[in-house]
């Protein structure tokens, strides 16, 4: 049964017209989590800056730093020649380095030309979320890093001392680090730190603190420095990747369910993305004419009407089919911040946890399992009992939600009144977020949501099955704010429930909000 909130009384109305009177989209704060952002020139990072740059105000941006890969370096300018085995430029039937530079354009500054499009777009995003960063402050953070060869890290670097300094400053919480290219700039902080302390005394609580509180976010190795060097000399530190979440990646639409399909499209893309101001302006689809670096023969994603074997004739590698002029064209590096948002579940506290990016990939330490046994037999056991419940219950589908979030924050940077553009719903939970049950037992719970816009809203509550617990729970009125959950009999001390609480709203787009509730099992 749906559940249309309707705000009778008058404490009610008056938590509503606060909301409005604040002309923001406010609630209660969440913990913004630290991050930096390293990225290559690639079509895809640009798109995901983008998106990242939107929700700059669920995010303490710490860093903005150019980093080569594989796929892109720049060159030291001297001349000098580089190659490694095995890369794109070796592929294909191709023998094209050792080179001077790789698909890295002359005066390469995407970053800056985003944040820049950010500060024309600030004065209306602002009003719609006061919690967006200065432009300043996003600038004050833009560095290059190891750009000059793939996978070298023999130097400091503007970007590699802006990363040490974060990862030795003694500010509170977990600093968290992308890669979207290499690694080479984080490699070279870490190295860095190591040369000056590990044969001092301070050396063994210098690592205890980074293994604490460093969490790496990769788009896989782009160049082999986490492999020969992170790794083998810093395994202590946290390597989190995701899977069986959205696909943000170039192709989507080739995988895509009917219902995702739609937000793939060349009208969605038109109507929700590229007419919305200079940052729209920024973003790349399908045939839109551009090429990050002129004469690029693995880029042909700019030339729009074109079959493969035309394209092929054209010079270019083709490595994907085309797609229709003006369709999504991939943001394959999403998977590393869109845990950290603040949507309600939290998903940034842990790899295991789940959310828009999706759920960590199966590890001795995560989802819970904390096995005392390490053994061959027991890593298997877990292994098989995280699929069987993958088959059971797959993980969300949260690719429309973050559509239509991501929609809705483009259209904040083209609206210059609040009253034009929606706003998520505001969700908490009258309690703690962290809650002990006995099992057997049951617990009520009561959540509250109200709309900044006055739209209505639906709420919903249902369990996501990523704690250790591999069972369902019954939970009454699912559809209602206050419900019981009924904890199974069978539940076992150290266990945990993960319990979301949804809120969405009837505006256009509608947006979606949650609570997570994590409820622990009594030793």
């Amino acid at each position: 049964m749906i559940n249309y909130l309707r705000i009778p009384t008058i404490l009610s109305l008056f938590i509503l017209f606060l909301f409005q009177q604040a002309n923001a989209q406010v609630s209660f704060k969440e913990k913004k989590p630290r991050i930096i952002i390293t990225a290559d020139p690639e079509l895809d990072d640009n798109n995901s800056l983008i998106r990242l740059i939107l929700y700059s105000s669920d995010l303490n941006i710490e860093g903005l730093v150019y980093n080569s890969s594989q796929f892109h370096w720049t060159g030291d300018g001297k001349g000098t020649k580089w190659s490694m085995p095995n890369r794109e430029y070796s592929r294909f039937g191709l023998n094209l380095c050792p080179c001077e530079s790789w698909r890295w354009a002359k005066g390469e500054r995407f970053i800056h030309d985003i944040v820049e499009a950010y500060e024309k777009s600030y004065p209306n995003l602002k009003i719609h979320n006061p919690e967006y960063p200065a432009p300043s402050v996003l600038k004050s953070k833009i560095r290059f890093g190891n750009i000059k060869f793939d996978g070298d890290f023999s130097e400091d670097t503007p970007g590699s001392e802006l990363i040490r300094a974060a990862i030795m400053d003694d500010k509170p919480g977990q600093l968290y680090i992308t890669a979207w290219g290499g690694q080479s700039s984080i490699a070279r902080a870490l190295k860095s730190i190591q040369d000056q302390y590990e044969y001092t005394t301070q050396w063994d609580a210098i690592k205890k603190k980074i293994a604490k509180k460093v969490v790496l976010l990769p788009s896989g190795d782009q160049d082999d420095t986490y492999a020969n060097y992170i790794k083998p000399y810093w395994p202590e530190i946290e390597y989190r990747q995701f899977s069986s979440g959205p696909n943000y990646g170039y192709g989507a639409q080739l995988r895509a369910t009917p219902t995702n399909a739609f937000y793939l499209t060349t009208e969605w893309m038109k109507e929700n993305v590229l007419d919305r101001g200079p940052l729209g302006g920024l973003y790349r689809v399908w045939g839109d004419g551009k090429q990050m670096v002129k004469g690029d023969i693995m880029d042909y994603f700019g030339v729009a009407g074109k079959t493969t074997d035309e394209l092929k004739k054209m010079g270019y590698v083709v490595w994907m089919p085309p797609q229709a002029k003006g369709s999504w064209l991939g943001e394959g590096d999403n998977h590393t911040f869109m845990n950290m948002l603040g949507n309600g579940l939290r998903a940034y506290e842990a790899g295991y946890y789940g959310g828009w990016g999706g759920g960590a990939a199966m590890r001795r330490d995560n989802f819970g399992f904390g096995l005392a046994d390490t053994s061959a037999t027991a890593m298997a056991t877990a292994l098989s009992t995280m699929n069987d419940r993958i088959k059971e219950n797959p993980f969300p589908d949260f690719f429309p939600q973050a559509q239509r979030d991501f929609a809705v924050r483009i259209q904040w940077a083209v609206t210059p009144k609040y009253a034009n553009a929606n706003h998520s719903p505001n969700v908490r939970i009258e309690g703690p977020l962290a809650l002990v049950a006995s099992a057997g037992g049951k617990i009520r719970i009561n959540g509250f949501a109200a709309d900044p816009d006055g739209n209505s809203v639906t709420t919903k509550w249902w369990q996501f099955q990523v704690g250790n617990f591999a069972k369902g729970v019954t939970i009454t009125k699912p559809d209602a704010l206050q419900t019981e959950i009924q904890i199974p009999k069978d539940a076992e001390a150290g266990q945990t429930i993960h319990l979301i609480f949804e809120a969405n709203d009837n505006g256009t787009p509608s947006l979606t909000k949650y609570q997570r509730v994590v409820i622990s099992i009594r030793r």
